[in-house]
């Protein structure tokens, strides 16, 4: 049996040089915790696309514009003669849960001198909305009201602005299309691409775009079935539209998104090999001091196998030192940390799995960053490493 190394020896080393400690604990930290803000970026992208549809709901889009809402635009009359031609849509008191909605991106301005406003999605909406989009919870004032240039903002729209909160509060103005809007409320729809939009009245939003069609329906379905909106839609041929399930949308979003998650990943990794590399020549510079004590311990009889073990162990009592501090940080820190991209926003999601990620990140850096500088210091013969 392969006498070892007792695990306390390892404990106590950590305070044989402070410093170097220091450096090792906060080094692991900072590569752990690019680990984590990577994962939660993901996970947040994900999220957010996968939460805003709902299995229930169905999107009626313009032919050929299955890809994007913002491309799209079909008759108005559309959310009337769905309601009327396909039986078994959810009612609430005789209203049918068919949304006729504008989805379109325009510059949004604090005020009327700025010489750059930022763009941000702006959805034109009725009251039907509320029903068909369950998630949307209006957290403060009230909806907008159509024929007042009024707006309803997301909880999410002043990060996609690159403003403080503070700056839209309800009474507040946004210039929009050249003229001031007036901030009637604020909404909440968490871990959804809705939670970053600017909700407008329908009406008003067609006349500044100057158009009289709509981007697209939404339906919410009751004893239906997707099948029969699809039906519906392929048989009204003068309509030019298209069914989709709004998960299967969202997830399409998904996928077109797939390769900003990749670069996110593959810069992570970069990154923390970069780490991974300079915990390799610390360690190093760290055991090549030691390496009378390396030398001893084999005198003593442990073998050079249990001498690797215990200095392993030593490197990832470190580094899980500082994916623990990464790990608190993180979710004192980044966890719903909002995130512009393209036209919308999201919040960075720190969940069981992303901390999982950064804790097993840390691991594989403490292993990784101890074994090849172990073993190389322990290739020197040991009479050479006594007098060292």
């Amino acid at each position: 049996m392969v006498k070892r190394i007792p695990f306390e020896y390892a404990v106590r080393n950590l305070g044989r040089s402070p410093l170097r400690m220091v450096l090792s604990v906060g080094g692991s930290m900072l590569v752990v915790l690019l680990v984590l803000a990577s994962a939660a970026f993901v996970t947040g992208m994900k999220q957010s696309l996968r939460v805003s549809g709902s299995e229930r709901n169905v999107i009626i889009l313009g032919s050929g514009s299955e890809e994007s809402t913002e491309r799209s635009e079909i008759d108005a009359r559309t959310a009337t003669i769905v309601a009327a031609s396909v039986p078994g849509i959810q009612e609430r008191l005789n209203v049918p849960y068919v949304s006729p909605e504008i989805h379109m991106a325009l510059t949004v301005q604090l005020k009327e001198d700025d010489e750059h406003g930022e763009l941000a999605v702006l959805r034109g909406v009725d009251s039907r909305a509320f029903l068909v989009h369950q998630q949307v919870r209006i957290i403060a004032g009230r909806a907008p009201e159509a024929g007042r240039d009024e707006i309803m903002v997301g909880r999410l729209v002043a990060a996609k602005l690159g403003i403080n909160d503070d700056a839209l509060p309800v009474g507040g103005q946004l210039w929009i299309d050249g003229r001031p809007w007036t901030i009637s409320g604020r909404f909440e729809a968490p871990q959804t691409v809705m939670d970053a939009e600017i909700w407008v009245p329908l009406t008003d939003l067609q006349i500044v775009a100057q158009r009289d069609s709509v981007s697209c329906v939404v339906v919410t379905l009751d004893s239906a079935e997707f099948e029969d909106v699809q039906a519906f839609a392929a048989q009204r041929l003068d309509l030019e539209i298209t069914a989709l399930s709004e998960t299967e949308y969202y997830q399409s979003l998904v996928r077109f998104f797939g390769p900003i998650r990749v670069m996110v990943l593959i810069t992570a990794a970069l990154i923390a090999m970069g780490g991974v590399l300079g915990g390799l020549n610390t360690m190093y510079a760290a055991f090549a001091s030691r390496v009378r004590e390396l030398g001893t311990l084999q005198v003593l009889g442990f073998r050079r196998a249990a001498i690797v073990l215990s200095l392993v162990q030593e490197s990832s009592l470190t580094t899980a030192i500082g994916a623990i501090l990464a790990v608190g940080l993180g979710v004192v820190v980044l966890d719903g940390l909002a995130i512009r991209f393209s036209m919308g926003a999201f919040g960075l999601i720190v969940d069981q799995n992303v901390v999982l990620t950064a804790l097993l990140a840390g691991f594989v850096l403490g292993v990784i960053g101890a074994i090849p500088p172990a073993v190389r210091c322990l290739r020197m013969p040991i009479p050479e490493a006594l007098k060292a």
